[in-house]
């Protein structure tokens, strides 16, 4: 699991270091990462590697909306992003629930 959260002491976005955050225990990874050109923090209970290829790929699908849509700004490429892999995760359900019943 991957938090997020902003801190307005510090200049960048920041993953899961709020006081209530349960991943406040020794076992999180705290990893710097660069996702379209910024600096973030992310922290979870996640692999150093899974945390780093998270945000290669989230960098490469902004990346890839920007070339399709040069000019949306940085905030609505970002929500388009999710969007589009909201999307892709649904898309991927389906078809393992039609599997699902296919093996049944």
């Amino acid at each position: 699991m991957i938090l997020l959260g902003f801190s307005q002491n510090r200049s960048h976005f920041y993953f899961g270091e709020t006081e209530a955050d349960p991943l406040s225990e020794s076992r999180k990874n705290k990893i710097a990462v660069e996702i379209y050109g910024r600096q973030y923090v992310i922290v979870g209970d996640e692999s150093e590697s899974h945390i780093r290829k998270v945000a290669a790929i989230v960098d490469e699908k902004m990346r890839e909306m920007k070339s399709r849509n040069p000019s949306l700004d940085t905030a609505k490429l970002a929500v388009l992003t999710a969007v589009n892999a909201v999307h892709e995760y649904l898309k991927l359900q389906e078809e393992m629930e039609k599997y699902k019943y296919k093996k049944d």
